[in-house]
């Protein structure tokens, strides 16, 4: 089983992980003492919050009336649209305290790439030979983490930095990614060996794994300068929540009336966006205060 990071309207966005040793697991998962404000896009069927910086600018991607993905930035209550130029596609993901604003766009091919947005200007962002990119995270050095494939082989997470790709596979994993990196350097993702999917930190050189405790799968998927780490977990009855987890201890982050969470950034002053599904079936983006 694979399971996704970005919305299933972006298409073929998948998480999956291996494991090892348990990092800071606490016996009892907490319940989020949050306040929850709900982000949707005037007009969208579809909104995803994936990042917010310091600074509160949130980034995600929405879906229009006709199905097409866009970025989005909002910053003081205006959404701003971000597509990529000919692109028939587009989403952010990514954005540090300068508002270096990374994502992903599909261009007429039906092909993804990855992007950089800084002061207005556009860069693709794609590591040598790959055919398919996505950049997820970027953090106030500059440096971009992501995924990427060669044709229909594995899925490689990448660090790039200083215009040096440079791989993030957890050993033995056959489908990895990158999916956020905080000022330290340190990234979180997921990797997967058969069976088996697990969140990661890879921090100075050296993987441990991320499993919320009972839960069947876990991703990480945010990490802030403090270490804490937001992400997802799947549970006993196939239902996906969102957690924290800081200082050792797990908490359940769930939008009241939610079926499906994911918590996908914190930024430093522990402000929780992401993505759930109400009742009905309908996807929103979330801002969690503490």
């Amino acid at each position: 089983m694979r399971i996704r990071i970005v919305p299933a309207w972006l298409a073929r966005a998948v998480l999956g992980f291996l494991g090892a040793a348990l990092l800071g697991l606490a016996p009892v998962p907490a319940l989020a003492d949050f306040t929850f404000t709900t982000i949707d896009v005037p007009g969208a069927t579809a909104t995803f919050a994936s990042r917010i910086n310091a600074v509160g600018q949130i980034v995600g991607a929405y879906a229009d009336a006709g199905g097409v993905s866009h970025g989005f930035l909002l910053q003081k209550g205006v959404f701003t649209v971000i597509d990529v130029p000919g692109a028939i596609g587009s989403g952010a993901f990514g954005i540090n305290a300068a508002g270096q604003i990374v994502g992903t766009y599909t261009d007429a091919g039906g092909i993804s790439h990855g992007f950089l947005l800084d002061k207005g200007a556009f860069t693709t962002i794609d590591p040598p030979g790959s055919t398919f990119t996505d950049a997820f995270g970027i953090n106030a050095r500059g440096q971009i983490v992501g995924r990427y494939t060669y044709g229909g082989g594995a899925v490689h997470g990448f660090l790039l930095d200083k215009g040096t790709y440079t791989d993030v596979d957890p050993p033995g994993a056959g489908f990895s990614q990158a999916i956020d990196v905080n000022a330290a350097g340190q990234i979180v993702g997921g990797f997967e060996v058969p069976g088996e999917h697990h969140g990661f930190v890879f921090d100075k050189g050296v993987f441990t794994v991320v499993d919320f405790p009972g839960g069947l799968a876990t991703d990480a998927l945010g990490i802030n300068a403090a270490g804490h780490i937001v992400g997802r977990y799947l549970d006993a009855s196939s239902v996906f929540h969102g957690f924290l987890m800081a200082n050792g201890a797990f908490t359940t982050i769930d939008p009241p009336g939610s079926t499906f969470t994911e918590a996908i950034g914190i930024n430093g002053a522990g402000q929780i966006v992401g993505d759930y599904f109400d009742a009905g079936g309908t996807q929103h983006g979330f801002l969690a205060t503490p």
